[in-house]
């Protein structure tokens, strides 16, 4: 039986659990109250076929590389992944990027996981994501939620990706492709107002007034986002693991989210 283990069962990697559950895998979630049970990860790390990691760094660097790094390192498993981020990339004034951009982002951390990931496992696939959304974590949330913002820097493009589509490429991984690292986003990055607008749109309400960035009350990481600017390729994606995005652009996306809430009971 194919057998996945995952390190952080969240957003993301809950998604990809679902999936591979409805083929008859078995899954095995590491979380937090179970990632100091060395006895449960060996037993598990020497029966699974698949091994993926979604927890970030925190200050100290990679949690999961610090308590499992070499057994992961050494187990049988056909296929290891690790969920980083496009923030690797750092600010490229808006150009395109793909996979041979250097690893440059504000986050240490976040750049030394994603690197010790790489080198960790002949079978090692790094997947970096840009803005995630989907169903009970989208614009339309943060618009119904009062938290949603449309701030006044011209040009400034971000991409983003479904979270079904984020599991659409990992799990064609599995199947296809060497390994290496994979940019999974979607095919129109577009400036973060022109989101929010269209989800306001679609909910019919009036978007959020215009402000400049000094006058929005973001966060220190909210203003840390807004302070990169970059188009992510998904080519390698494509041609590698003939993957492509069910929600190419996030129009299509957000009415998926907005169908997905009215069909809940």
């Amino acid at each position: 039986m194919s057998h996945l283990l995952i390190f952080g069962p969240g957003y993301s990697a809950g998604h990809i659990a679902g999936r591979v559950r409805a083929r008859g895998w078995l899954v095995t979630a590491i979380s937090r109250s179970t990632i100091d049970d060395t006895a449960l990860v060996r037993a598990a790390l020497a029966s699974a076929t698949h091994v993926l990691c979604s927890v970030p760094p925190d200050a100290e660097g990679d949690p999961v590389l610090r308590r499992h790094g070499e057994a992961i390192a050494s187990a049988p498993a056909e296929w290891v992944g690790y969920v980083s981020s496009t923030g690797v990339y750092g600010d490229s004034g808006g150009a395109w990027v793909d996979e041979s951009a250097p690893v440059a982002g504000r986050r240490p951390t976040r750049n030394a996981a994603d690197l010790a990931w790489r080198r960790l496992h002949p079978k090692a696939r790094v997947f970096r994501l840009p803005g995630i959304y989907g169903p009970g974590r989208s614009a339309l949330d943060r618009l119904a939620e009062g938290r949603a913002h449309r701030i006044d820097l011209p040009g400034q493009v971000f991409s983003r990706i479904h979270v079904e589509d984020i599991a659409g490429g990992v799990i064609a991984s599995f199947r296809a492709g060497p390994p290496g690292v994979y940019n999974l986003a979607d095919d129109l990055p577009a400036p973060q107002n022109d989101v929010i607008t269209h989800a306001a749109g679609l909910m019919e309400i009036e978007p959020p007034p215009l402000l400049p960035p000094d006058a929005a009350g973001l966060s220190p990481e909210a203003r840390a986002f807004y302070a990169e600017n970059r188009r992510i390729s998904n080519g390698k994606a494509k041609r590698l693991l003939d993957w492509r995005p069910r929600y190419p652009d996030y129009k299509a996306g957000l009415l998926a989210c907005l169908t997905a809430v009215k069909t809940i009971p």
